[in-house]
């Protein structure tokens, strides 16, 4: 019954993400919203409500393992393990004028998450503090769109109001049946076989939350639309951290397991500027990069049960 929990969950969370993305665009789209802001907006917490889901109800039921591995294990799986998969289905062209905003905006968020880390507690002020980082960000990015264009917000819309709410109101409520299904299983199948719900957390769990972004990437790569294969992972990362973990924390303070400082959180800041280095200083992400980055994230795997 947990395995079937587990992967109920996973079902969920994948077509309640894209339900409630479909919904929420064609809404936006009929209110004449500028693109880029539905764009950073809504498919950008969209497709980050599953791990906004999952990381709130672990956090209510007392498992705060599961609620932080979530959103770090998250990151690190969209830089090695979506990229890498992304740059071996086609090679990724850097471009965009805004990669220098946003690669600095992710770096930012992960290394503010050090000094938090190390009170031992994600409290309400910490959550505070990245919520109006997210702000910040949005005005900021909204006024100075760089050169993003509107055909990049390639979700395709319901089509009537009506149908676009239906689809909202149901992805919503597959997002919550399966945020509540995975987070059943994962805990369960952790303390059967003895293993840490950090690692699960870490691992199975932040990979099933990631699947919208995974999905999106993919189709993306083959497609050969590399802004919006690293586009989706920049931004996806920089809503983990201060949307996902900053809305968590003020509903729910978490207390913070010191592997997270030592070892989790160092590992998920090195790959996220590994990852702002080759998006400044290469043209191309190839497919020997992208091996390596997969490699990177199998060896981090095994490193994480310890």
């Amino acid at each position: 019954m947990d395995y079937l929990y587990l992967i109920g969950g996973l079902v969920g969370l994948f077509f309640g993400g894209e339900a409630l993305v479909r919904g929420s665009v064609g809404i936006a789209r009929r209110m004449a919203i500028p693109p880029l802001l539905i764009g950073l907006t809504v498919v950008g917490f969209g497709t980050s409500t599953p791990e906004l889901l999952v990381s709130v109800d672990a956090a209510w039921r007392g498992v705060p393992d599961i609620a932080l591995g979530n959103i770090v294990g998250s990151n690190i799986a969209n830089i090695l393990l979506i990229i890498g998969l992304s740059a071996l289905v086609w090679p990724i062209k850097v471009l965009g004028s805004t990669l220098r905003r946003d690669t600095a905006v992710m770096m930012a968020a992960a290394v503010v998450l050090v000094p938090m880390f190390a009170l031992a507690q994600m409290g309400r002020l910490s959550g505070l503090i990245l919520v109006a980082g997210l702000a910040a960000y949005l005005i900021w990015a909204y006024r100075q769109p760089g050169d993003m264009e509107a055909e990049e917000v390639g979700v395709p819309a319901p089509a009537s109001a009506l149908v676009s709410t239906l689809w909202v109101i149901g992805g919503l409520v597959a997002l919550m049946v399966g945020a509540r299904f995975l987070v059943d299983g994962a805990v369960s199948i952790a303390r059967g076989y003895g293993i840490s719900e950090a690692f699960i957390g870490l691992t199975i769990v932040a990979v099933g939350t990631s699947l919208p972004e995974l999905a999106t990437s993919l189709i993306a790569a083959f497609r050969r639309q590399s802004e919006i294969a690293i586009g989706n992972i920049v931004g996806s990362n920089i809503f983990n951290v201060l949307g996902i973990l900053g809305v968590t924390a003020l509903i729910a303070p978490i207390p913070v397991a010191s592997r997270f400082l030592t070892f989790d959180l160092p590992v998920m800041i090195a790959v996220s500027l590994i990852l702002t280095a080759l998006l400044l200083t290469r043209p191309v992400i190839g497919r020997g990069i992208g091996v390596a980055m997969l490699a990177g994230y199998v060896a981090y795997v095994w490193a994480a049960q310890g």
